[in-house]
C-alpha cells in the first residue's frame, strides 16, 4: 500500500551528485516488493478503515533502519564501507508513518572500524544521512515537540535520529550536548557488548549501571535526549528506569517470558519500565521476536509479543519498533554474525526454531500498514489502535524532549 498522505516525489538518496564520480554506485534492493510478503487480507471495509486511521491518527515506529542495502548480500560489507547508504524514501511514503526513530547503522563503522561506537564513526554517519534528508522534501529532522503532529497535518516524515548505544566518550559529558547539536533526540545507553556506561545484554557479568552510567542518565535527562534501553543488560535496564526521572523507552524488544533469549526482556522490565510511564517497542527483526507457539517467524510471533505485553502492563505502554530495513535481513545478519547482537551467545540454550528468509508480514519499513491491519482484522477499536501506533510513544517523547 502506497500512502495517499505522504507527499513523494520520487528523489532518490544523493541524486544531486555524480554516480560513478562522486560516489560508488551498487544495485540496490527493492524498497517494496522485494518479497512475496504476505498482506493481512481484510474486507473492503476493514480497509477503508486503516486509511482512516492512517488520515485521523499519529504513526510512530519507534526503531526501524531507513537504509537501502544492495540486491547481491556479498556487496554489503563494500557497501557499508564507503560509508554513504541510501535512504529508502519510496518505502518511508509507503509505509504512511508520520514519525520514524530512525537508527544509524553500527554497521557502517563495523566495516570501516573495530570500534563501531567511536565518536568519529558516529559523527560521520549522522553527517552523511543530515546531507541526504536535507536535499529532499518527503522526510525532515525531528528535533522539537511540535515537529511530531507538523509531520501528519503537512502529509510528511519526521525523521528521529537515533543512536542505538552512546559513543564511546569516556568522561567527556559535553559530548553528548554536541549529539544534541547534531539533532540526536534518543539514544540508547549501551550496545549489546557493553560499554564505559552499562553492561549490555551480550555480557556475561552484568555490572548494571556504572557511575559514569548515572552521570549519562542525568545529562541525558536535562538536555531532553530520550533514554533507550533495548540493548542494555537486565540490571541495567532497572538502574536506568529508576535513575532517570523521566520515563524510559525500550524502543525494540518482545517479552523473555515467550522466547528465552537475552535480547527479549524479562517481566519485571517491562512492568517497572511502566510503572514509570515508559513503552516498550514491539519489535519484528529476523528470529527476534519469535514464541514457543510460533518458531516460524512473522508477523503472528510478533503479535503475540504484542499481546502479551499489553496483558502484562497495559495497553497503554505498547508501541512498534520493528527493527526492520530495505534489503535482505537475514542476510545482513549472517554478514556480521561476530559483530550484531544475534550472535551464536544469543542462541544458546534456545528451543529449535525454523529459519526463514524473511520476515513474513513485516519484512522492511513499507509494510507498518500491516500492523494496522493485523489489529483491525483482531477487533481492537480506533482508540486503542491510535495509542499503540502514536499516542504512546509521542506521550512519551513529549514528556522527555525539552521542546
Amino acid at each position: 500500500m502506497t500512502s495517499k498522505r505522504k507527499k513523494y516525489d520520487g528523489y532518490q538518496s544523493f541524486s544531486y551528485l555524480e554516480a560513478g564520480k562522486d560516489y560508488r554506485e551498487f544495485k540496490l534492493a527493492k524498497q517494496v516488493g522485494r518479497v512475496n510478503s504476505t498482506i493481512i487480507p481484510l474486507s473492503k471495509t476493514e480497509e477503508e478503515r486503516v486509511q482512516e486511521i492512517f488520515e485521523k491518527y499519529l504513526t510512530i515506529s519507534t526503531h526501524d533502519h531507513l537504509e537501502v542495502f544492495p540486491e547481491d548480500p556479498s556487496e554489503t560489507v563494500e557497501y557499508l564501507r564507503r560509508g554513504r547508504l541510501f535512504t529508502g524514501y519510496e518505502g518511508i511514503a509507503a509505509s504512511g508513518l508520520d514519525v520514524i526513530f530512525a537508527a544509524l547503522s553500527d554497521g557502517v563503522a563495523l566495516a570501516k572500524s573495530p570500534d563501531a561506537w567511536a565518536w568519529e564513526n558516529v559523527v560521520h554517519q549522522i553527517g552523511m544521512f543530515i546531507s541526504d534528508v536535507d536535499h529532499q522534501d518527503l522526510a525532515f529532522i525531528a528535533k522539537r515537540v511540535d515537529d511530531i503532529p507538523k509531520a501528519h497535518e503537512e502529509g510528511k516524515t519526521a525523521i528521529v535520529i537515533h543512536l542505538e548505544s552512546t559513543p564511546h566518550i569516556g568522561t567527556e559529558l559535553d559530548k553528548v550536548d554536541v549529539l544534541y547539536g547534531f539533532g540526536v533526540r534518543v539514544m540508547g545507553i549501551t550496545y549489546s557488548e557493553g560499554n564505559e556506561f552499562a553492561s549490555g545484554i551480550a555480557n556475561k557479568h552484568d555490572g548494571g549501571l556504572s557511575d559514569q552510567g548515572y552521570n549519562l542518565v542525568e545529562r541525558m535527562n536535562k538536555l531532553g535526549i530520550a533514554i533507550d534501553i533495548s540493548h542494555s543488560s537486565d540490571k541495567a535496564s532497572l538502574d536506568v528506569i529508576e535513575a532517570s526521572k523521566k520515563p524510559v523507552f525500550i524502543t525494540h524488544a518482545g517479552a523473555r517470558a515467550l522466547w528465552p533469549s537475552r535480547r527479549m526482556k524479562p517481566d519485571n522490565v517491562i512492568q517497572s519500565l511502566a510503572e514509570k510511564g515508559g513503552v516498550i517497542g514491539v519489535e519484528a527483526a529476523p528470529h527476534t521476536t519469535l514464541t514457543y507457539n510460533n518458531r516460524r517467524h512473522s508477523i503472528e510471533s510478533v503479535m503475540e509479543h504484542f499481546e502479551y505485553i499489553v496483558k502484562l502492563v497495559g495497553i497503554n505502554h505498547v508501541a512498534f519498533g520493528p527493527d526492520t530495513l530495505f534489503g535482505d535481513h537475514v542476510a545482513l545478519h549472517h554478514t556480521f554474525a561476530k559483530e550484531l547482537s544475534i550472535t551464536s551467545a544469543f542462541r544458546d540454550n534456545l528451543p529449535e526454531f525454523q529459519e526463514v528468509p524473511f520476515v513474513d508480514g513485516l519484512e522492511n519499513p513499507s509494510e507498518y500498514p500491516n500492523i494496522v491491519r493485523w489489529l483491525v482484522k483482531h477487533g481492537y477499536s480506533d482508540q486503542e489502535i491510535a495509542k499503540v501506533v502514536g499516542e504512546n510513544a509521542f506521550r512519551v517523547i513529549k514528556q522527555t524532549w525539552f521542546k
